[in-house]
């Protein structure tokens, strides 16, 4: 249990089986002429890390919905491990406070209670008849086996609740009684999908501002969570699904932070409902690619997302001079209003922009983040930024065939 605390602590403060690789959308007629599988939650895999000793333990995730729907399932991750893993039991129900569930649900593989993930493999439940609120929170429960290595999502701005390691099976009970530690990253759960009407689902597509690194943790204070609540003030609700990773950028990866580009296919285009992919990244490309390779980057993955039906919307690279970790430049800057200009002045790339960098600039040096949009960092935005980018995002722009603004 030392170990997988000490890690956890060190980073700051095919439907009903098992695939080897991406799981594909739901058919359009899948779930009948008026329902069909849609994205409620969703998070990246961003990390892999080994484990000694972990057995007979239960993890409880707490997730908030977007869209609500009349039927559940969950979509696990096995991607960046080496070796399988076995889940012997999985729950799903409405949250009951802390880590207590309302009723937990079972959750079945092809039928059966236990599945085991392949590395690099993901596994999809059958369906629960639950009926899911929008903007509500549900509670994922997993009792894993011997587990030697974890793929999970690490910054997760949310408590999840962890059993002792040998305190047997609880994923079942309604109590929280036997969750005794917490950390703040989601393991092997990377979706949590509803039946529901077909108004699809928005993509995220970012780094650590649209993760939400800074905002308040445990409140749902991400810019996608608060654009979900802007959504789903208007029947039927939509899908937003957040695909933000810290770091990350589109002209360079690494092993378990993919490239954006290297990441479109496993984290917007399979997304279950995804037809609108809204794209914030580039910040952290601006010290080591030219402004051309950035606006390359970001016309690739324009182009494959409308390959594949999609609207595409751009957002600007928001200012970040002063940032406390450095890497601000007039050179940096140059190329950030270079970038910019691109995708305010590209109709034949993007089909809409959002202009971030606008909303929460300061006005008298609109190379600095506004004072009263700061978390501290001079780079990362408060919970007022974020709703800064939520509130300044066109609804109409999404392409969902809404009438609220």
């Amino acid at each position: 249990m030392h170990g997988i605390r000490g890690r956890l602590a060190a980073l700051l403060l095919a439907v009903s089986a098992v695939v080897a690789g991406t799981v594909a959308p739901a058919e359009a007629g899948q779930q009948g002429d008026r329902l069909a599988w849609t994205g409620t939650w969703a998070t990246a895999a961003s990390e892999h890390y080994e484990v000694s000793g972990m057995s007979e333990v239960t993890v409880r995730m707490p997730v908030h919905t977007s869209v609500g729907g009349s039927s559940v399932r969950i979509r696990r991750t096995n991607a960046y491990a080496t070796d399988p893993v076995t889940i012997g039991h999985a729950t799903v129900g409405l949250r009951d406070g802390g880590s207590a569930v309302a009723r937990p649900y079972d959750l079945r593989f092809g039928g059966k209670r236990a599945v085991t993930i392949p590395a690099g493999g993901q596994a999809v439940s059958g369906p629960v008849g639950l009926a899911v609120p929008a903007l509500a929170d549900l509670v994922v429960s997993l009792q894993p086996g011997q587990v030697k290595h974890i793929t999970d999502h690490w910054w997760a701005q949310q408590t999840v609740y962890w059993t002792d390691y040998g305190a047997g099976g609880h994923a079942a009970d309604a109590s929280g009684d036997a969750y005794t530690w917490t950390t703040t990253s989601w393991p092997f759960l990377s979706g949590v999908d509803v039946t529901a009407p077909r108004t699809g689902a928005v993509v995220a597509l970012g780094d650590s501002i649209t993760d939400g690194s800074y905002s308040t943790a445990d409140t749902n204070q991400r810019w996608p969570d608060l654009l979900s609540a802007r959504l789903n003030a208007c029947l039927p609700g939509a899908g937003v699904l957040n695909a933000g990773i810290t770091s990350n950028r589109i002209t360079a990866g690494t092993e378990t932070n993919p490239s954006a580009l290297d990441r479109l296919d496993r984290d917007v285009l399979s997304q279950p409902g995804a037809r609108t992919l809204i794209l914030l990244e580039g910040i952290n490309d601006l010290g080591g690619a030219s402004a051309e390779q950035i606006i390359a980057g970001m016309t690739e993955i324009a182009d494959r997302a409308h390959r594949r039906g999609m609207r595409v919307v751009g957002a600007t690279i928001t200012p970040y001079k002063d940032f406390t970790w450095g890497g601000w430049s007039e050179e940096t800057e140059a190329r950030r209003q270079q970038v910019n200009a691109f995708v305010r002045a590209s109709g034949k790339v993007f089909d809409d922009y959002a202009d971030f960098d606008r909303a929460v600039r300061d006005s008298a040096d609109p190379q600095r983040l506004g004072a009263a949009y700061d978390s501290g960092d001079h780079l990362h935005p408060n919970d007022a930024g974020m709703k800064a980018f939520a509130d300044s995002i066109d609804l109409t722009s999404l392409g969902l065939g809404r009438g609220c603004t």
